[in-house]
């Protein structure tokens, strides 16, 4: 599975989160999307987005004031679960 790259850097909150959110939609379950962002409120945000939504936060850097996650696509609930929150 390949890695999707979304730049946001010049993005402040909440759209760094809601690009994010709208690319993970178009991706495939288990696929990751790596989001650069400079915003320093997404670190809250996309570890609150992740937690809400069920998708993995599963990785978190800072250099130069380059902030990049990667975050894994949530796996579609089975048919008798309940889905997630949007996202």
């Amino acid at each position: 599975m390949g890695e999707t790259l979304l730049d946001v850097k010049a993005l402040s909150c909440p759209l760094p989160v809601l690009r994010a959110n709208r690319a993970l939609r178009g991706m495939q379950p288990g696929e990751r999307l790596r989001v650069l962002a400079t915003d320093r409120a997404s670190i809250a945000d996309f570890q609150a987005f992740c937690r809400e939504t069920g998708h993995a936060l599963i990785a978190f850097s800072e250099e130069g004031g380059v902030f990049s996650f990667v975050i894994r696509r949530r796996p579609e609930p089975a048919p008798d679960q309940p889905a997630p929150a949007p996202g």
